[in-house]
């Protein structure tokens, strides 16, 4: 037997989160840690930070950037934001039924400031405590909310996705979100159900073939059933980590999340940067389907 094939097999028999295979929903337990470093009184976060975020699944930083900082990636991104509506690149997804520029992916390869960003030594070391090992981008955004016609982004657990249609093993990855403008209860904030991240929900629905194309304007596959939502919320709750621009929001890959829609005068636009340990490269996706660009999950491991 090669050692490709011996190879191919074993990426098979990793697959621990099976879904969209089967015609109902299904529950399965976390096989991965949340944390996966032991906290000591030199971890970049207290202890009590490191437990809420074991427990709750996400953590929230009031004031990461400082106002100077703020201010420079306030105005990259309008300068983004202006001249995506221009392009006709495949990494500007546009709204739902409508032109608007909804996000622009691939945000660190493409803009240095941008790359910078992703880099910060503060950032960077407290995602390396929580993914326990060096990491690397595995995904960069913009999402933009304007006032009035900012659309909603259904709940969801990134890693199901990520599992699925890019073939990232294990639950080893995690979301920073910086707020580029005051997130407020009323504008369409990020929702987080606490607790959630314990749990995987199979999903229903075989994948259609570049599902990405659509899915990224508006999410139908690989979204939970009524029945298991409802359940979470019933046990954990829905949070809204809002705060003043500059405040960041960490959250495990797995946690049920989405957003409203922005029907306020008030716009909503944050960074968003996906790591991913470098101990949990992406294999070939679990779909067996044709991996996505890599604007979209980068596997490089770079």
């Amino acid at each position: 037997m090669s050692n490709n094939h011996i190879s191919t097999l074993q990426e098979k028999e990793v697959d621990v989160y099976p879904s969209r295979i089967h015609t109902e929903p299904r529950i399965l337990k976390r096989q991965d840690p949340v944390v996966h470093s032991e906290w000591n009184t030199s971890s970049p976060v207290t202890k009590e930070q490191s437990d809420f975020y074991e427990h709750h699944g996400y953590l929230f930083l009031e004031g990461f950037l400082n106002q100077e900082e703020l201010i420079h990636y306030q105005k990259e991104a309008r300068d983004l934001q202006i001249t995506a509506r221009q392009s006709e690149s495949d990494q500007i997804i546009r709204e739902p039924e409508g032109s608007e520029v909804r996000s622009v992916f691939a945000i660190h390869e493409t803009k240095p400031v941008f790359q910078k960003l992703s880099q910060d030594p503060k950032l960077l070391r407290i995602v390396e405590y929580l993914l326990g090992s060096k990491t690397y981008i595995h995904q960069s955004r913009i999402n933009y909310k304007p006032g009035f016609t900012g659309k909603e982004f259904y709940w969801h657990s990134d890693f199901e996705t990520w599992h699925v249609e890019d073939g990232m093993p294990r639950m080893r990855a995690l979301s920073c979100s910086i707020a580029l403008e005051d997130n407020f209860h009323f504008n369409g904030p990020l929702m987080v159900v606490p607790g959630s991240h314990k749990e995987f929900v199979a999903c229903v629905g075989k994948t259609p073939d570049n599902h990405f194309k659509d899915s990224l304007r508006k999410q139908e596959y690989g979204v939970p059933d009524h029945d298991n939502l409802t359940r979470m919320v019933k046990e954990g709750g829905i949070d809204t980590p809002v705060g003043r621009a500059g405040s960041i929001v960490l959250f495990d890959c797995n946690i049920m999340h989405g957003s409203n829609s922005n029907i306020t005068p008030f716009p909503r636009s944050n960074i968003f940067m996906v790591y991913n340990s470098v101990e949990n490269k992406l294999v070939q996706p679990y779909s067996g389907q044709q991996a996505r660009p890599s604007y979209i999950a980068n596997r490089e491991n770079k």
